[in-house]
C-alpha cells in the first residue's frame, strides 16, 4: 500500500514566513559543496551503478552504525551477503531510525533523486529496490547526472598529498560543467604517533621523488606536493584532528624528534605535540603563501573499537565525539600565524556541542577586516549535521558572531545521494528565521531577511571560494 507523502512541499517549514524564505530565496540557489569525500574516479568515469546498495549503502558508516545498534549481523553490513540482502537489512532498519537524521535523509534522497514517496521499510523494500535499480539504467542517473540533478555548481573532494590527481586532471579536460576541485589532506604526514608513519613517508618519498631523511626533507616534500596540487587547481586544504597541537619548540628539537621516529624509536607525548605544532605552523604559513583556504575538523575521537578497527579499518563506524581541550592551543596556533600576518582564510569545524560557543567566539579574535568572514565557524558536521545540531551551530554563531557572513552547508559525505542535505539545511535555516519573524524577534521585512538566507545558501560561499 502506498503511503501518503512524508516529504511534502512544506516539510520542516512551520509558517508562511519560513515557506516564503525557502521557496523564494533558498530553494533554487545552486549548491557549492566545498568539502566532501566523493570519488573523483567515479565522477571522471561517469560511473553507472548496478544497484541502489552500491550507490547508497556501501561505504556509508552512518547507516552501518544504525544497523549494528539494531542487532543486524555484520554479514548484512560489510560481509558477504548479496547487495539485495544488505539493502533489505537496511530497509528493515529504517523504521527504527525515527528521530535520527537518517530517517529524514533517507526519504529526502529517495524522493529527490527517484521520485519515491513511499516510506522505506521491510514491506516496501523489494519494490523500492527494483524501482531504483531500473531508474539507475537511465543516463540521467549516472554519477554526473545525479550531480546535475541537484543543481551542483562546484564540489571539492579530499585527497592525500601522495595522490596523483589523475582523475581531477581528466575532469578538467572533459568539459564537465560542474567544477570538481580537490582539497589537500596531509593528516598522515602530521600524525607522527601512528605506527605506520614511516611506511607513509616511504610513499610520500615516491610522490615527491626524493628521499625523506630529515625534517627539512619532509617540509620540502610537502611543499612540492602543495605546488603540484596548486598547479592542478587546488585552493583548499583540510585536516581531521582531535585538536590543534601547540607546544613551544625549537627547530633543532623537531629535527631530532623526526630522526628518532625515522629510526624507529619511541617518542614521548611532549615530543609528539612539539612535532605536530611545528608541522602545522609550517603548513599554515605555506597555505597563506598560496592563498588557500585551510579547514580544521576538530573534536573526533577515532577508532575506539580496536577489535573491529583491526578487522575493517578506519572510517567504518567506530568513531565518536571527543572532549579534548580545544580553546588554548587553537588560539595560540591562530595567533602564531596571525602575528606574522600569515593567517589565511580559515574554517573551524567543531564536533563537540559543548564547545559551540568556544568556536563561535574564537573566530572573532582573528577576523581582521581584510575579508568578509575570513575566519569561519563551519557548519555542524558528522554527529552535529542533524536538526538540533544545525540549529545549535546557527544560534551560537548568531549570538556571538555574524550569521550574515556564514558560508553555509557542506555534505562531508562519501555518497552521491547526499546532496539533499543542502535542502535539509536550508529548510531548517529558513524555519529558524521564519519562526522569529512570526514572533516579532526579527522584522517583518522579507527582502532583508531573504537576502541573508540567499547569502548563507549560496552567495557567501561563492564569493569566499571564488570557484
Amino acid at each position: 500500500m502506498k503511503n501518503e507523502s512524508f516529504i511534502r512541499d512544506n516539510f520542516l517549514l512551520q509558517n508562511k514566513y519560513a515557506r516564503e524564505l525557502y521557496f523564494n530565496y533558498a530553494a533554487h540557489q545552486p549548491i557549492i559543496d566545498y568539502h566532501c569525500h566523493l570519488s573523483p574516479k567515479e565522477i571522471a568515469e561517469d560511473k553507472v551503478y548496478d544497484n541502489i546498495f552500491q550507490l547508497w549503502i556501501a561505504g556509508d558508516h552512518y547507516k552501518w552504525r544504525a544497523m549494528r545498534t539494531l542487532g543486524v549481523n555484520e554479514k548484512y553490513i560489510t560481509g558477504d551477503a548479496s547487495d539485495k540482502e544488505k539493502f533489505i537489512a537496511w530497509a528493515r532498519t529504517v523504521p527504527n531510525t525515527l528521530r535520527n537524521p537518517l530517517y529524514h535523509w533517507t526519504h529526502l534522497e529517495l524522493k529527490r533523486y527517484f521520485g519515491i514517496d513511499e516510506l522505506l521499510n521491510e514491506e516496501s523494500a523489494e519494490r523500492i529496490y527494483e524501482s531504483v535499480n531500473e531508474q539507475l539504467k537511465q543516463p540521467e542517473n549516472s554519477c554526473r547526472g545525479l550531480l546535475k540533478k541537484m543543481n551542483v555548481k562546484a564540489l571539492c573532494t579530499t585527497e592525500d598529498p601522495i595522490d596523483s590527481l589523475e582523475h581531477h586532471q581528466a575532469l578538467a579536460k572533459s568539459g564537465f560543467q560542474i567544477k570538481v576541485s580537490t582539497a589537500f589532506r596531509p593528516d598522515k604526514a602530521i600524525l607522527i604517533e601512528n605506527e605506520i608513519y614511516n611506511d607513509y613517508l616511504d610513499q610520500l618519498e615516491k610522490a615527491a621523488d626524493f628521499p625523506i631523511q630529515t625534517y627539512q626533507d619532509l617540509k620540502d616534500a610537502l611543499r612540492k606536493r602543495i605546488e603540484y596540487f596548486d598547479a592542478n587547481g587546488c585552493k583548499l586544504c583540510d585536516h581531521g584532528l582531535s585538536k590543534i597541537s601547540f607546544e613551544v619548540f625549537t627547530d633543532s628539537e623537531v629535527s631530532e624528534i623526526f630522526v628518532k621516529k625515522r629510526d624507529g624509536e619511541t617518542l614521548t607525548s611532549l615530543e609528539i605535540e612539539k612535532f605536530k605544532a611545528s608541522i602545522l605552523l609550517f603548513l599554515g604559513e605555506t597555505y597563506h603563501e598560496f592563498s588557500w583556504v585551510q579547514q580544521f575538523h576538530l573534536g573526533a575521537l577515532r577508532n575506539n573499537n580496536s577489535r573491529m578497527h583491526n578487522i575493517l579499518g578506519p572510517d567504518t563506524g567506530w568513531d565518536s565525539i571527543g572532549d579534548s581541550n580545544q580553546a588554548e592551543p587553537l588560539s595560540k596556533f591562530l595567533n602564531a600565524l596571525d602575528s606574522k600576518n600569515k593567517l589565511t582564510k580559515t574554517i573551524l569545524y567543531n564536533l563537540n556541542p559543548a564547545n559551540n560557543e568556544i568556536f563561535a567566539s574564537m573566530i572573532g579574535n582573528f577576523n581582521d577586516g581584510s575579508v568578509m568572514g575570513k575566519i569561519q565557524y563551519g557548519s555542524g558536521w558528522w554527529y552535529l549535521d542533524q536538526k538540533d545540531g544545525i540549529i545549535a551551530q546557527l544560534n551560537s554563531l548568531s549570538n556571538i558572531g555574524l550569521i550574515s557572513c556564514f558560508i553555509g552547508m557542506l555534505t562531508d559525505s562519501r555518497s552521491f545521494l547526499s546532496f539533499p542535505r543542502h535542502e535539509y539545511f536550508r529548510r531548517i535555516l529558513c524555519n529558524l528565521f521564519g519562526e522569529e519573524m512570526e514572533s516579532g524577534v526579527l522584522p517583518n521585512d522579507i527582502d532583508l531577511v531573504g537576502k541573508v538566507i540567499s547569502d548563507i545558501s549560496y552567495n557567501n560561499a561563492n564569493e569566499y571560494f571564488n570557484f
